[in-house]
C-alpha cells in the first residue's frame, strides 16, 4: 500500500496514518459549530491578533476573535501532546478580522490592534463586519490553523486592557525592536507572546511599522537566540556526547551534541505521504542547513522557519546547561504529518527532547551507532550531506 493511498483506504475510520480521530474529518465536523456561532457582528474576546503579508507594505490586520465562551490561551507552549484533531478544533473557533492597513499606519484599528498584543489576558471586543464571515480550511507551515475570515467594517474594544507592568515599561522606552524583545523574554515572556507584541509594530524607536505574524515568528526566534549566544559562546564545552529525543505529531528529533565550540547543523527527511511531500515516491528528501562558530550571513531559505526554531530550543537548552557544543538536529517528518500545524510543532517537540534525560557516550563513534538505530533512513544518508560529521577529529573516537 503506498503512503499517498492512504486516506483512501481509511476513509477516516481505519486510523491508518496513526491518528484517531481523523484529523480530516476534524475539519468539517466543527463547521457546523461554526456556521452557527458566525454572524455579522462579534462581541467577545479577543486572545490575540494577526497581521498578513500578502500585497506588502499594504496588508491585511485585524483582532482574532473567540467563538468559544472560554478561550484557549493563545500559546502554542500549552498545546504539546494534544492530538491533530483538538487543535484543529480549538483553532478553527478562532475569527480572523481583517482590514487593509499599511505597515506603518497609526489609526485607531492598529491601536486597537496594539492594545490587545499587550494584554495579559483576551480582551472583549466589538467587531462590525462587511459580510458573514466565511470558513474555508486552510493551513500553513509556518502559523497556526485558522478559522473563519471576515473583512472589517467597524471595531471597538469594549474591556478593560490589562498590560503587566514590566511588559508597559519595556515597550515605553527608548529601545531599538530587538533589545525589547530580550528584555521581555528576560522577564520570562515566551515567545509566542513576544512574536504578537512585535508583529503589532509598537516596538521600536524611529520608522515603527507592524511585522506580518509568519515573519515575526522566525524573526523573535532568531532574535532572542541570537542573544542568548553571546553567553553560549563563552560557557565552556561539554565533556560528553549527548542525545536527546523526541516525537509528536510524527515528527521525530534525534538531537546530537558534541564536545567543542557553538556549530548548528539542522536536517530535514521529509517521507512520502507528509504534508509537503506528496505524490508516487519512495525516497525521502532530505535537506540540510548549518552555522559556523560566529552564525550565518545568509537566511535559511531551505528550511526556513523550522530552521530557526529548533536552533532556539537548543540554545536555551545550552543556555540553561551553561555549556556549549556542536549539535547537529535530525529531524524526520514521516506520513502521519498530513497537515501542517505551524512551526510551533517544531520548536515545542525540539523543547520536549531536552525535558528528557538524554543517552550519554564516550566517544562520537558509539554515539553515532546509537543514533542509527533510532533514525528511520540510513546513517549515511545524513553523514554524506554533513559539515560538522564529516570533520571528524581523533578526540571524538577517544575518552
Amino acid at each position: 500500500m503506498k503512503t499517498p493511498k492512504l486516506c483512501v483506504y481509511c476513509k477516516g475510520s481505519r486510523h491508518l496514518c496513526g491518528h484517531a480521530p481523523c484529523p480530516l474529518l476534524a475539519r468539517y465536523r466543527i463547521m457546523p459549530t461554526i456556521n452557527k456561532a458566525i454572524k455579522k457582528e462579534f462581541f467577545g474576546p479577543s486572545p490575540s491578533i494577526f497581521i498578513g503579508y500578502s500585497g506588502y507594505p499594504n496588508v491585511a490586520i485585524g483582532p482574532m476573535a473567540s467563538l468559544e465562551e472560554k478561550p484557549q490561551v493563545d500559546d502554542p507552549s500549552q498545546w504539546f501532546g494534544q492530538n491533530y484533531s483538538d487543535i484543529i478544533k480549538a483553532r478553527s473557533l478562532n475569527l480572523r478580522s481583517k482590514h487593509k492597513e499599511s505597515v506603518r499606519s497609526y489609526s485607531k484599528l492598529v491601536q486597537m490592534v496594539q492594545e490587545i498584543a499587550l494584554a495579559t489576558k483576551p480582551t472583549d471586543v466589538e467587531l462590525h463586519f462587511k459580510n458573514k464571515p466565511t470558513y474555508k480550511v486552510s493551513f500553513s507551515n509556518i502559523t497556526q490553523p485558522e478559522g473563519p475570515v471576515a473583512d472589517l467594517r467597524k471595531a471597538y474594544l469594549t474591556g478593560n486592557v490589562r498590560v503587566a507592568r514590566h511588559v508597559d515599561r519595556i515597550v515605553s522606552d527608548e529601545l531599538k525592536a530587538a533589545q525589547s524583545a530580550n528584555l521581555l523574554y528576560n522577564r520570562g515572556e515566551d515567545v509566542y507572546k513576544i512574536n504578537t507584541i512585535l508583529s503589532s509594530g509598537i516596538l521600536g524607536v524611529k520608522d515603527k511599522r507592524m511585522v506580518p505574524t509568519r515573519w515575526s515568528i522566525t524573526a523573535t526566534d532568531d532574535i532572542i537566540a541570537k542573544e542568548l549566544l553571546k553567553k553560549v559562546r563563552d560557557f565552556p564545552s561539554i565533556n560528553e556526547y549527548l542525545v536527546f529525543k523526541s516525537n509528536y505529531l510524527d515528527n521525530k528529533f534525534i538531537i546530537l551534541m558534541i564536545p567543542g565550540n557553538w556549530e548548528y547543523e539542522n536536517f530535514e527527511a521529509w517521507h512520502p505521504g507528509s504534508t509537503w511531500y506528496q505524490g508516487k515516491y519512495s525516497e525521502p528528501i532530505i535537506i540540510e542547513e548549518y552555522e559556523p562558530f560566529k552564525g550565518r550571513t545568509a537566511y535559511a531559505d531551505k528550511e526556513a522557519g523550522g530552521y530557526y526554531a529548533a536552533r532556539l530550543a537548543t540554545i536555551e537548552a545550552l543556555h540553561n546547561m551553561k555549556r556549549q557544543a556542536r549539535v547537529v538536529v535530525f529531524r524526520e517528518i514521516s506520513s502521519g504529518y498530513t497537515i501542517p500545524m505551524g512551526v510551533w510543532v517544531v520548536r515545542e517537540t525540539a523543547r520536549n527532547a531536552f525535558k528528557t534525560d538524554p543517552q550519554k557516550f564516550n566517544n562520537l563513534d558509539s554515539a553515532l551507532k546509537y543514533i542509527g538505530t533510532q533514525l528511520k533512513n540510513p546513517l549515511d544518508a545524513y553523514i554524506t550531506q554533513s559539515n560538522i560529521l564529516k570533520q571528524k577529529r581523533l578526540s571524538d573516537f577517544f575518552n
